[in-house]
């Protein structure tokens, strides 16, 4: 009986190395490149994912820039529109301002019992409301106003200088 434990010995032994083989072949003929599959897998969606973040975080930034400018662009045109409006309407007043001035010069001389109105109008013209030639001096600062206004903007749109208003018309006129 001795030989008959034996073998049952042995064949135990070699079912165990067997099983101990056969696990050890699946670990490292299975389980371990399935591991590593799974790994790069996961490894290459993270980076597909990173990838995708970042373009679409560039891309988030290319139109907050392109917002940023058109939206610069914007209060830029709106800035120059309100130094032109502001020009042209102290322009106005202006003229308005010397046409009433003329227009009460020619009066007090029409009114006047030893002059003719032809000769008040060859000595007080009275230019029209609209579109009339300022003196120098008024016309000058106007348009000195104008460009110091359109270089605000300008400024701004460069490099964020707040716009001052402009100052109303002064004609030098005390009443």
């Amino acid at each position: 009986m001795a030989v008959q434990p034996d073998a049952v010995l042995k064949l135990s032994l070699a079912a165990a190395v067997l099983l101990a083989g056969a696990g050890v072949g699946y670990y490292f003929g299975i389980f371990l490149p399935a591991q590593a599959i799974h790994e790069t897998l996961d490894t290459g969606t993270r980076r597909q994912v990173e990838s995708t973040d970042r373009t679409a975080d560039l891309e988030r930034a290319r139109v907050a820039e392109e917002q940023r400018r058109e939206a610069a662009q914007q209060r830029y045109q709106a800035c120059m529109g309100t130094a032109d409006t502001t020009y042209r309407a102290r322009w106005t007043s202006g003229c308005r301002i010397q046409h009433e001035r003329q227009q009460a010069a020619y009066e007090d001389c029409a009114d006047d019992l030893f002059s003719t109105r032809e000769g008040c109008a060859r000595k007080f013209p009275v230019e029209p409301e609209h579109g009339c030639a300022l003196p120098v001096q008024i016309s000058g600062r106007l348009v000195s106003d104008r460009d110091a206004a359109r270089a605000q903007c300008l400024g701004e749109l460069q490099g964020g200088v707040p716009v001052l208003a402009p100052t109303p018309l002064d004609t030098g006129a005390s009443g």
